[in-house]
């Protein structure tokens, strides 16, 4: 028999993956089970899965039980973890719906989120307790990231490399616990895991920093361009710009931190940044880390697997979405 294409072998794990899904977030209420599905119904690139499927290619055979296990404990820690972002963004939308804080309020986005966290911790207790440490590692890890980010940067700290921790914290850990977890089920050797690790820990910080140039340049993303510009959240091209502190760029930092509440203040901010030249500065350092995580990647063997890992760093960082 021919083997199938990883491609097609991926996209079964990932339809499969998404039935399962649906099954863990189901509750003993309905109400607890409409809102666990809430966001998981609003879909998602599903990248922490897919992550775990692609690292189980370095290894020896695997128990799909054990692999759709692996990939149920990495997204569901993302999806309950975004509940709770959202409760403390006060957001009013996520993927393009109504967030559950907005539909239910904060109390009960919490507690939904702490439901899937315990759906997470009931499902990776059935892989084993190596599994359940580094779950919790990264647990910790997504919890003080957020902590950090709540508390802003000390005034000793540089704000650029603060936000860089910030993020190698809340999306970075959980990318490469999502690598590992892979690697792991697969019976991968520790030079292995250590390589899928590095990966995913980079690869982590260059889907973010996709993200905050997107929040700029995108006409077309989920989300209205230059969200995080009116909130006010750091992101790299303008925390960049406050590093350079060039007099030339006063005016467009006073703009960036006046108020952005009007769309027409919001265009102008977008407009200043879009013509910026440290966009190309921006892209040129998620260019560069991707490079990294490419360079990680080198103790692998090469084919489709490895091939598709490398795939991931250029569309991280071509990507307009």
């Amino acid at each position: 028999m021919a083997e199938v294409p990883l491609d097609e072998h991926l996209t079964a794990l990932l339809e499969t993956f998404e039935e399962r899904l649906v099954e863990t977030a189901v509750a003993s209420s309905p109400f607890v089970t409409e809102a666990a599905r809430h966001i998981i119904a609003a879909g998602g690139k599903r990248f922490r899965p897919l992550l775990v499927f692609l690292a189980a290619q370095f290894g020896g055979a695997v128990d799909e039980d054990d692999l759709m296990r692996a990939g149920m404990v990495m997204e569901l820690t993302h999806v309950a973890s975004l509940y709770h972002d959202d409760v403390m963004d006060v957001a009013d939308l996520r993927r393009g719906a109504p967030s559950a804080n907005r539909l239910w309020g904060n109390s009960v986005a919490i507690l939904v989120g702490d439901f899937l966290f315990a759906r997470a911790s009931t499902t990776v207790a059935e892989l084993g307790v190596e599994y359940v440490h580094l779950q919790a590692e990264t647990f910790a890890r997504l919890v003080q990231g957020q902590i950090a980010e709540t508390k802003g940067p000390g005034p000793s700290d540089d704000p650029l490399a603060h936000y860089i921790q910030v993020i190698a914290d809340k999306t970075g850990s959980l990318i490469a616990a999502s690598a590992l977890f892979g690697g792991m089920v697969a019976g991968a050797s520790r030079t292995t895991l250590d390589a899928l690790a590095a990966f995913g820990e980079e690869v982590g910080l260059v889907f973010q920093l996709s993200d905050d140039l997107i929040d700029i340049t995108s006409e077309t993303t989920g989300k209205t361009p230059g969200t995080d510009l009116r909130e006010g959240v750091p992101t790299l091209p303008v925390l960049m710009l406050r590093a350079e502190n060039n007099p030339a760029d006063a005016a467009l930092l006073e703009l960036i931190d006046g108020d952005l509440s009007s769309d027409a203040a919001l265009a102008d901010a977008l407009a200043g940044l879009r013509a910026h030249p440290i966009m190309g500065r921006a892209k040129a350092e998620v260019e560069r880390r991707a490079d990294i995580a490419r360079g990680h990647l080198a103790p692998l063997p090469e084919g489709p697997a490895k091939d598709a890992l490398l795939k991931v760093c250029s569309d991280l960082v071509d990507r307009t979405n």
